[in-house]
């Protein structure tokens, strides 16, 4: 029988890459993510994988580079300073068509800031961070156990697209203790050809994102935005709550997704119709859902832990047809239930 194992957020996520086959993870330490480090130092020696702190974050993941360009399931993990040190890494992860999984457990800013949590590198994660026009699917759990299944299910995308994914959490997921239910046994990774793996007795394979000949770089894009688009049409993910009869729609990811569910409730006790979305993927964001779930509602209501960045999105995909509002705390100010039902109940008041 499968029981739940109490765990942090930052231990079911280490736990559930190392089920999901990664045998290579390269990281430096930084709070509020050091955890999975650690766990990954412990349990790589058990499954007889690699662990490596590398020098700096530039290291970790160009190391992550090499493993994914041999064919390996490889991951690292950082906090905000740490992934726009890697930025330039991911780029070329991505234009070199590298699978790999990146983790961004996220803490105040800018610059160092603070370690407390924060939602405020939701542009750098959905807008590539990096130079170039690409992507990564952007995952954000709002569990310890989605902590863990949505990192193993992240393995299994950057695999079928041949691009590197990211987990973004917060102080909050990584922190937090929860029963965890683990998947039996673990992932059987098939061959990948394309991988460098030596040449002896066939053509070599070559792993690059620099392509100099006139129009050659033009026609790759070409072909990566073609792949976006594909994950565009089938890997948007969303959870709905109590939506639909909602006349009131919260919006929130992550760890305030969390926090408005039991806003939702406390709402409908007062007889107020309140639902809650809840964007799994960030990118690619669920522009549709939103659309389809606004016909009936009066207003919508942003709930972050920063100075607005997923409402933008949200602004996109409703237009002028309902009014949005929005409720943030910044640089690691994490809401409460009672201000945001404060908030809503004033919003409601006025508009009686």
């Amino acid at each position: 029988m499968n029981k739940r194992i109490l765990m942090s957020g930052n231990e079911a996520l280490a736990e559930g890459a190392i089920r999901a086959g990664c045998r290579y993870y390269f990281g430096y330490p930084i709070t509020p993510q050091s955890e999975i480090a650690a766990y990954m130092a412990r349990r790589m020696r058990e499954v007889e994988g690699i662990f490596l702190q590398a020098e700096s974050e530039l290291a970790a993941i160009n190391m992550v580079y090499g493993a994914a360009s041999a064919g390996a399931r490889t991951m690292t993990s950082s906090s905000g300073p740490g992934i726009s040190l890697k930025q330039e890494g991911i780029s070329y992860l991505a234009g070199a068509e590298l699978p790999a999984v990146v983790v961004n457990v996220m803490r105040g800013g800018p610059g160092l800031g603070n370690i407390a949590p924060s939602q405020s590198d939701y542009f750098q994660a959905t807008r590539g961070g990096g130079h170039g026009d690409y992507h990564l699917v952007v995952l954000a759990p709002s569990s310890v156990q989605e902590m863990a299944d949505l990192t193993y299910l992240a393995f299994d995308l950057a695999d079928k697209y041949r691009n590197p994914m990211m987990i973004l959490a917060d102080a909050i997921l990584g922190q937090m203790m929860e029963g965890v239910k683990f998947k039996n046994g673990v992932k059987d990774i098939p061959g990948k050809k394309w991988a460098i793996g030596g040449a002896r007795g066939r053509d070599a394979n070559i792993i690059r994102s620099l392509y100099l000949q006139e129009g050659v770089l033009e026609e790759h894009n070409r072909h990566l935005q073609e792949k976006y688009a594909r994950m565009r049409s089938q890997e948007v993910r969303y959870e709905s709550f109590a939506a639909k009869d909602a006349d009131l729609l919260i919006i929130a990811y992550g760890s305030m997704a969390r926090l408005s569910m039991e806003v939702v409730n406390k709402l409908r006790e007062k007889g107020v119709k309140a639902g809650l979305l809840r964007p799994i993927s960030l990118w690619p964001f669920p522009y549709t859902a939103i659309k389809r779930l606004i016909s009936g509602v009066k207003f919508i209501f942003v709930v972050e832990m920063s100075e607005g960045q997923m409402l933008e999105d949200v602004k996109l995909a409703v237009g002028s047809q309902v009014p949005v509002y929005f409720y943030g705390r910044l640089g690691g100010g994490v809401p409460t239930p009672l201000e945001i039902m404060e908030k809503i109940e004033s919003l409601l008041k006025n508009r009686i």
